[in-house]
């Protein structure tokens, strides 16, 4: 059946779905020996509210006309969509493990011939202008459906980012939500030492957003965030989602290195056991 009116989940269920995220990430990338392990970590909790509680979707009917639209314009963080994508049933698990190979559709950057995945994205900057204008072309066609559109901060310092917002705060588009991966990377540096974004928020309401600033990290918040997206009405969303790059696994978080670089052997497995310890501890 068609999700999106499904009752909330158990902060635990969230936590457990965004374990089992983590967990394919890293074995991906690990049997493709390349990808972008940090930013599809920090995503994780990000993507399981969404596909697991607000998204309307039909892992069974992907082309469904009803459904809610999702471009991942960070395109690079492709293995987080791929995983969630997998998860709930749009392609077999099993897949996840040709990522990056030759003849697999599981490209490097997200990919319009995986099942699920909208747009190929990967150059940065574009994902929301495509977002508004699919936003534009539902509210034409008298359409309910809802896009959401995962930004990366790094990208922000490309010019069509701010184009874009500019637009959907000029047309109104109360039927967008963007969401800011505010991890504080991007490439090889801090970006506050590339190009300071700061204040972010100001910046999103100044071009006619309404700004909702959360945790990344903290299902309940990012629920809350994603209901309260649904009920604004009269101009579009921007949730800023503070998040940490390479999050659940101590000697990637925070730590640039792991921007474009896929786990060895002994590092897929002092993170695996990170990750178990986690679970254990906070019992889910």
């Amino acid at each position: 059946m068609p999700n999106g009116k499904t009752p909330r989940p158990s902060i635990n269920e969230l936590k457990e779905h965004a374990w089992d995220l983590r967990r394919d990430i890293l074995l991906m990338l690990r049997e493709a020996g390349s990808g972008h392990t940090g930013g599809s970590l920090s995503c994780a909790e990000i993507l399981v509210a969404l596909y697991h509680y607000k998204l309307h979707h039909d892992p069974h009917n992907p082309q469904w006309e009803e459904r809610d639209r999702f471009i991942l314009s960070k395109g690079h963080c492709c293995p987080a969509l791929y995983t969630v994508l997998a998860h709930r049933g749009f392609f077999p698990r099993e897949d996840l493990f040709t990522f990056r190979k030759i003849d697999s559709r599981l490209q490097g950057h997200a990919y319009a011939g995986v099942p699920g995945v909208e747009v190929s994205t990967g150059s940065l900057g574009q994902g929301l202008s495509i977002a508004n204008g699919l936003a534009l072309a539902a509210r034409a066609d008298g359409k309910k459906n809802r896009i959401y559109c995962l930004m990366g901060d790094g990208e922000m310092d490309e010019g069509q980012i701010w184009e874009a917002a500019m637009t959907a705060g000029f047309r109104r588009l109360d039927n967008l939500c963007g969401i800011v991966d505010l991890n504080g990377i991007q490439q090889d540096s801090w970006t506050r030492e590339i190009k300071d974004l700061r204040p972010v928020d100001q910046k999103w309401s100044a071009c006619g957003w309404h700004v909702l600033d959360v945790d990344g990290h903290d299902p309940a918040g990012l629920l809350d965030a994603l209901d309260s997206a649904a009920d604004t009405k009269g101009k579009p969303v921007v949730i800023i989602a503070r998040t940490v790059k390479g999050k659940g696994v101590s000697f990637m978080e925070n730590n640039p290195v792991w921007h474009g670089k896929a786990p060895n052997q002994q590092e897929l497995e002092k993170a695996l056991q990170e990750l178990e310890a986690t679970r254990m501890r906070e019992g889910f």
